[in-house]
């Protein structure tokens, strides 16, 4: 036995044995929660379900759940091993569908050969799922199977090693043809193999438009020809007249092979005999038909894919069937049809073509990824492909006339991209805001590789009008090198307009005059992105700034002091995390990034810019002013001065709920609020910390990200006369379009739409 043979044995054994738990979705804490989850309050659910079945969607989880059924017969590289050694194979595929789709799986492995068996017992399971995916079930029988499930059953049900091949496989085959420049009615196919994933990919194949008379099938005994003896239906379908009768005359002059057989079945002197840039897809598993090595010593013009991911293009199924099951149980479709199937592979091979985000590339090494001959699917660790494939699948559902439940495509899209995430959950609601009402956003670093991203995802989705503080030919060129589009982006050069930058440099003389600043001074003050940026947000022909990823914050902290300054009435800036955790409200956390030790005075300060924040975002805000003491329980100087903050606050705003000092498990833990502390003026935990030093902030919020699971929104810089906002350096594309939505909603809040 290998170590990694050994590895793989430790995993599966290691802590609770096996990969899949259920976990209850609603608390059982209280004797009141036990008597609602079972008897006696269960029984109203059931009447309700007794009387409209369609109920069951909405009181159990049947909406989200799916069998993964399997008798073991053909188990992926190990063959007929039976149900019960098929089992971990079910269970894997039941942690695909909850990583990458959020659906449940009760894995089910049916200890029969006979087809019947397996038909009439998916039968029996649909009151109890959404849907079935049928797994590891040798061919002839995995087709009569499905087919009879799918004409008597009213749910979907899907032979993922048919159809899963098929719709990855149709993807990359449709990009790789668009790369070589060949039309898919006048290439020739040639196929090795012809089990269940091989037919059912040379079926999607002719829904692609591939003519059935240029696609060869190759088995065992040679080429499908209609004068083979002892052919199923299913092989009967591919049966084409032709002269060649080995899978090498196959391959004379094809354009495209597809090997879904075995390992080295695929010859140097076959790769050779094939057309001009050639399209080879050895798929067997887990070892291919050819390597991409062997292809390469004899051809430099093929585009290669294969099953595995130690190579460029691995087609993998796993980008197919969690996203296919998404969008069909969205809509509650009866059954999972060749339109579905179809916008699976249309969505995917869209998706390859876009830029790639730095998180999927940073899931893969660091890896670039750019659409071309080694990058013609995208990767199963890119959490845009639920985003493509679910709503074409549920689109594609409604329009075939199988979905009971109609969606709003665009919110639809909206609460998949919340799934992916507790902080993409709270910044549904923020970006849905920005939409409504447009602001134009400076950035200054225009032409650093995750603005640039950013901004082109930014007029994407409709969150804002992005403006780039640059020189416009450099910033053309890096958008060219990262494969950034500037449509509905403006570019701002400062150099380029000597009257405004006059302008802008007499108004910033006038600020800072009694300040120390000399006219030289602003005149090369105003050349700089930053300054430039503040003079534009305080002229008003934008109406936030977003800067800072390329420096530290402090360096971009102080010219915005300097340009655009404080608001009316406040002395002290603030920094602000929101803090997104699943299940549950987020908390605003402060001061995180501006002042390191702040007096009561500036607590008191921060605590309420906070508090007019929080609420600018419709949330109510509970302060909870934390410390290492509750309530004078560890008498210092540092505890005294939070309680003081805490009377300051009450002094402006009396009915606020706010209290402290308190330690921070105290302010978000509701058992002890209430047990030991009854009079504390909070009437729920804490949604609101403001914490003693900008150290404890800053390590607190950082380990809840770490540590915690928790998704950190911002920084927002509070107290500024106007918006603008710094982001931490190094910040990635998907920070930088939340801190641009959270700027466009600060916009909105002060200078609303008239």
């Amino acid at each position: 036995m290998t170590s990694r043979d050994q590895a793989a044995l430790d995993y599966h054994a290691g802590g609770q044995p096996g990969k899949i738990e259920v976990v209850p979705t609603k608390p059982v804490a209280t004797q009141r929660e036990l008597t609602l989850a079972y008897s006696p309050g269960v029984a109203v659910p059931c009447l309700a379900i007794a009387e409209n079945p369609e109920d069951a969607y909405k009181y159990t989880a049947k909406g989200n759940l799916v069998a993964v059924v399997s008798n073991g017969t053909a188990v992926l590289g190990l063959g007929n091993i039976g149900a019960l050694a098929g089992k971990p194979v079910m269970e894997g595929k039941g942690v695909l569908f909850k990583r990458f789709a959020g659906i449940d799986v009760f894995d089910l492995e049916v200890g029969s050969e006979d087809p019947q068996d397996v038909i009439r017992f998916c039968q029996l399971l649909e009151p109890t799922v959404g849907g079935i995916n049928l797994e590891d079930i040798r061919a002839p029988e995995c087709f009569l199977i499905e087919e009879t499930l799918k004409a008597t059953m009213d749910i979907p049900v899907f032979h993922d090693d048919q159809h899963g091949t098929a719709i990855i496989g149709g993807a990359a085959l449709l990009n790789a043809l668009e790369i070589v420049g060949k039309d898919p009615k006048r290439v020739r196919v040639v196929f090795s193999g012809a089990g269940a994933s091989a037919l059912s990919t040379a079926a999607h194949l002719l829904r692609l438009g591939i003519p059935q008379e240029n696609i060869l099938v190759v088995d065992r005994t040679g080429v499908i020809t209609p004068d083979r003896d002892g052919l199923d239906e299913y092989k009967k379908r591919f049966a084409v007249e032709t002269d060649a009768s080995t899978l090498l005359e196959a391959l004379s002059g094809a354009d495209v092979f597809i090997g879904l057989s075995a390992a080295g079945v695929m010859t140097r002197e076959m790769v050779s005999a094939m057309a001009e840039n050639p399209i080879i897809f050895a798929l067997a598993n887990p070892d291919p038909e050819i390597t991409p090595e062997e292809v390469f010593e004899v051809r430099d013009d093929a585009v290669m894919a294969t099953g595995r991911s130690d190579y460029p293009n691995q087609v993998n199924n796993v980008l197919g069937f969690p996203f296919l099951f998404r969008g069909a149980l969205d809509v509650r479709a009866r059954q999972i049809n060749e339109e579905m199937m179809l916008a699976a592979t249309r969505a995917l091979a869209d998706l390859a073509k876009e830029d790639v985000p730095q998180a999927v590339a940073a899931a893969y090494g660091g890896e670039k990824f750019t659409f071309g001959r080694e990058y013609l699917i995208p990767k199963p660790f890119d959490p845009r492909v639920l985003l493509y494939v679910a709503p074409a699948v549920a689109q594609a559902a409604m329009d075939s006339g199988v979905a009971r439940q109609s969606l709003d495509l665009e919110e639809y899209r909206d609460r998949l991209h919340a799934s992916l995430g507790p902080g993409r959950e709270v910044m549904r609601w923020i970006t849905q805001r920005a939409r409504s009402d447009l602001k134009r956003i400076a950035f200054t670093d225009a032409y650093n590789d995750r603005i640039l991203r950013a901004s082109m995802h930014i007029v994407e989705e409709g969150i804002a009008r992005p403006v780039l503080i640059g020189n416009e030919s450099r910033v053309a060129e890096r958008a060219k090198q990262f494969g950034v589009r500037l449509d509905g982006i403006d570019v701002i050069d400062p150099a380029a307009d000597d009257a405004e930058r006059q302008r802008f440099a007499d108004k910033l003389l006038e600020m800072r005059a009694r300040k120390g600043m000399s006219r030289d001074v602003a005149w090369s003050l105003i050349f700089d992105p930053l300054h430039y940026a503040g003079m534009m947000l305080h002229s008003g022909q934008v109406d936030a700034v977003v800067a800072g990823i390329n420096q530290n914050y402090p360096e971009v902290l102080r010219p915005a002091l300097r340009v655009m300054g404080t608001a009316p009435q406040v002395t002290h800036v603030a920094g602000l995390y929101m803090v997104a955790f699943r299940g549950r409200d987020p908390i605003f956390c402060a001061d995180t990034t501006v002042n390191i030790n702040p007096d009561a005075e500036t607590l008191a300060e921060v605590a309420l810019l906070t508090v007019r924040f929080v609420r600018t975002l419709g949330v109510e805000p509970r302060v909870g002013m934390i410390s290492f003491s509750n309530f004078g329980s560890a008498p210092h100087g540092a505890s005294r001065k939070v309680a003081e903050a805490v009377r300051m606050v009450r002094s402006v705003e009396p009915d606020l709920e706010i209290d402290g000092e308190m330690q921070a498990d105290t302010a978000v833990n509701r058992h002890i609020l209430k047990d030991t502390y009854g009079f504390c003026r909070l009437s729920e935990p804490a949604n609101v910390l403001i914490f003693p030093d900008l150290g404890s902030a800053n390590a607190s919020t950082k380990l809840l990200a770490e540590l915690g699971g928790a998704d950190l929104i911002g920084p927002v810089l509070l107290g500024m006369a106007r918006p603008f906002h710094v982001l931490q350096r190094d910040s990635s594309v998907e920070q930088v379009i939340n801190l641009a939505a959270l700027a466009a909603v600060d916009a909105q809040t002060r200078f609303p739409q008239v």
